[in-house]
């Protein structure tokens, strides 16, 4: 990650209080703490990674179907299709939290002032599902589980980047360093990091089709899903 995002002068506008972003947030936290970092067994291990998306277990049932494939030896906890969703709330560890949700907190708000509360939340899980299908198209075959918010986070970040790519962010880069710089050079880097690593990292841990999936889907759908007269690339640097 070539950067942390720590904030933006960024007010919202159109509406009084960012609850689905921070609900999002909540939600993401408290599925950890409470589900995740309490797992010490193989079995709490393997009944979460029953809600984790794995391309080869959804292919295999189908996107309409219950799940008959089993991995790990573990049974699935929900129908196949919706591991989707629920992939998008499970991460491996504090860091990936903590790095997904950075982007979800600076970002977030703006794209749902963009496109209210609802429409925000449809745009957010929309995002998770094309970045959970990208990653399953691209490795069919693959037995690893895919959790992580970053599909969906990905998509508010091309969202955010299309409709403020002139407003100064802070950012944390290399990795402790603050620099203040337009929302257009830092995420436009970090869409370019994104695309660069999907072709020639070496990193395997990394889901980076779901990245490019999420982007790809935000970048589309804040066309269609924010709000009647709502510009894009709108703000002034300040």
């Amino acid at each position: 990650m070539p950067f942390i995002p720590v904030w933006d002068h960024n007010p919202v506008e159109k509406i009084h209080f960012q609850a689905v972003t921070l609900a999002l947030i909540a939600a993401n936290i408290i599925i950890y703490v409470v589900f995740q970092s309490g797992a010490v067994s193989v079995a709490d291990v393997y009944s979460i990674w029953g809600y984790a998306l794995i391309p080869a277990e959804l292919l295999n049932a189908g996107f309409f179907g219950d799940s008959t494939y089993q991995v790990f030896g573990g049974q699935a906890q929900v129908p196949e299709r919706l591991t989707l969703v629920s992939y998008m709330f499970l991460h491996g560890s504090i860091l990936h939290l903590a790095g997904n949700m950075a982007f979800l907190w600076v970002f977030g708000d703006n794209v749902e002032d963009a496109m209210g509360h609802i429409r925000f939340l449809l745009f957010y899980i929309m995002c998770g599902v094309f970045a959970g299908l990208a990653h399953t198209l691209a490795v069919p075959g693959s037995e690893q589980p895919l959790i992580g918010a970053s599909g969906a986070t990905s998509g508010v970040v091309a969202a955010y980047l299309m409709l403020h790519p002139k407003v100064r962010l802070w950012v944390l880069a290399l990795p402790f360093f603050p620099l203040r710089i337009s929302a257009g050079v830092a995420l436009g880097i970090w869409v370019a990091f994104q695309l660069y690593s999907l072709f020639f990292s070496a990193d395997s841990h990394t889901a980076w089709w779901a990245h490019v999936g999420g982007l790809g889907a935000g970048a589309i759908l804040v066309l269609f899903m924010r709000r009647p007269g709502v510009p894009l690339f709108d703000r002034a640097a300040a």
